[in-house]
């Protein structure tokens, strides 16, 4: 959530959601050449829009966990499956797995000079615990409504004591980046704190300046434990207009940027980009407001599915399939318990005017709001207002920037659109969708409420039986499938594009939403 959040390799019009947890790995198309690193230099990466927070507890969107990356170090971070320690050197469960040691690693300090310590990752976690700081991050600490106990034994060492055991709480864990005690201890409200306005962070950059609108620009932290990075800085320069932005990587203005499916062949013919391209790990989806009295009815939402052609539609946003795949479940691919064989919709519209007269909705109206910084939702919501008028519905068609955009899908009581394209890359725990789904979900943006279906969600957080716990999480799919309050349209890819002269990619790591893995890798031929 995150989710974030527009579209293809850009997902998300709403707000995407992502996970650390979130795998994935790609090679550049074309070698990136044998001119020796040195130190120094600036990247300068695009960005659609304004971060939303500097704060990784709130961190949603693409913008905000992009420059989060470098800004602030996880405690771990988990890629294709494997661990590997960042601020934690060890995470230890018990015999019975109802409890969890973790051990930072000694001298850790944050770009202050303060020290880093268990006192500040108790903290955090607390915080997100706190219901009055609404995290979202916090449905994933409460078990059957009891929460996750955090305990300081030392100042190197913190023990997790779960209600109950469950399979989820690594692939949870992996979501906390603390923050700093001595900053924001006694703040009432962390979210709207103005000492995020110069966030105090643990990662390889440190935080210098920021002009909205215009850029964000962190510098490298020479107390780095992991060793210095290898560029001086990297400026964060918001780039609404992706032709324009296009150009200026061309003119060597802007040196990496997530690209369009659109501008795929454009980049790559010029030579002067290394492509990468890589599963985005993520979901596109089309989201219904059931806040909407209309789009509460299941057969009004799937009469307006059975009026779409999926592979049209993908293609239409996304150049060719070549870019994406049809998605059949609300998970991605990478997901445990991701399941192919799930009630579909074909393109029939026939049975979508049967169903829309069963409903009283013939002569439906809509209104769809899009991000209208990205070619694919643009495309995508010209094609899906043209193709339901063969079914009677009028498409109404409201383009938005990402803030106007995400506050209002963040808004328990939006009514002032009927549907949205929307977003996210949550990793490979399902735990971790929970907040995009159960009633009470702070990204819940279909404002959908079942209580069959979140008692499933809290049932399968706790379930340590993996055969079990995968009937639940395909009662789960099954249920979004045929109540298609979300649906899923597309597994696509991620496209990176990144100036010839940079190079160190590989070892950066390609990863879902964030671009890289570890920025402090990438280096200056």
């Amino acid at each position: 959530m995150k989710w974030s959040k527009s579209l293809a390799a850009i997902l998300m019009s709403v707000i995407v959601l992502s996970a650390s947890a979130c795998s994935g790995t790609g090679s550049p198309e074309g070698a990136e050449g044998s001119s020796a690193p040195k130190t120094g230099g600036s990247l300068i990466v695009a960005i659609k829009d304004d971060p939303k927070t500097f704060n990784p507890l709130y961190a949603g969107d693409r913008m905000s966990l992009t420059i989060g990356k470098s800004l602030f170090a996880p405690l771990f971070s988990i890629n294709d499956g494997k661990k590997t320690f960042v601020l934690a050197e060890s995470l230890t469960p018990s015999a019975d797995l109802k409890s969890y040691v973790l051990k930072l690693r000694d001298g850790l300090t944050w770009h202050d000079g303060q020290k880093l310590t268990a006192d500040d990752v108790v903290f955090s976690f607390e915080q997100v615990l706190d219901e009055k700081q609404h995290s979202y991050f916090r449905s994933l600490f409460v078990l059957d409504g009891k929460p996750i106990q955090a305990k300081k034994l030392d100042d190197l060492t913190v023990e997790f004591t779960l209600p109950q055991t469950t399979a989820a709480f690594e692939g949870a864990l992996v979501q906390l980046i603390p923050v700093p005690k001595h900053i924001f201890a006694g703040e009432s409200d962390l979210e709207k704190s103005s000492k995020n306005n110069r966030p105090i962070g643990s990662g390889p950059f440190k935080f210098k300046e920021y002009r909205p609108g215009e850029y964000v620009t962190l510098e490298r932290s020479d107390s780095y434990f992991a060793g210095k990075a290898k560029l001086d800085s990297i400026t964060y320069r918001v780039a609404k207009d992706s032709s324009a932005a296009v150009l200026a990587l061309q003119n060597g203005e802007i040196n990496m940027m997530l690209i369009e499916p659109q501008d795929y062949n454009k980049v790559k013919g010029t030579g002067q980009a290394n492509v990468i391209t890589f599963p985005s790990g993520g979901v596109t989806t089309m989201v219904f407001n059931t806040n909407i009295e209309m789009m509460n009815k299941k057969e009004v939402r799937q009469a307006i599915v059975h009026g779409l052609d999926k592979k049209e539609l993908i293609t239409t946003g996304f150049s060719s399939q070549e870019f994406a795949e049809p998605a059949s479940s609300i998970f991605s691919p990478d997901t445990l318990y991701q399941q192919k064989d799930l009630k579909g919709y074909d393109y029939n519209p026939e049975k979508a005017k049967e169903l829309l007269k069963a409903a009283g909705a013939e002569g439906l109206k809509i209104r769809f709001a899009y991000f209208n910084g990205s070619k694919a939702e643009e495309n995508m919501s010209l094609y899906l207002q043209q193709k339901l008028k063969a079914i009677g519905v009028t498409v109404e068609l409201i383009p938005l920037d990402g803030a106007a955009l995400g506050k209002k899908a963040l808004n328990k009581d939006n009514k002032e659109y009927d549907m949205s394209f929307g977003g996210y890359s949550m990793g490979f725990e399902p735990d971790a969708y929970k907040p995009l789904y159960l009633s009470s979900g702070s990204y819940n943006y279909s404002h959908y409420k079942n209580s069959e279906f979140d008692a499933l969600w809290t049932k399968a957080a706790v379930e340590t039986d993996s055969a079990k716990r995968a009937k639940l999480y395909q009662s789960i799919q099954e249920i979004s499938a045929e109540e298609v309050t979300t649906y899923p349209i597309a597994y696509g890819k991620s496209i990176v594009a990144v100036d010839a002269r940079f190079g160190g990619l590989e070892e950066a790591v390609p990863k879902q939403v964030v671009l890289f893995d570890d920025y402090s890798k990438i280096y200056m031929k």
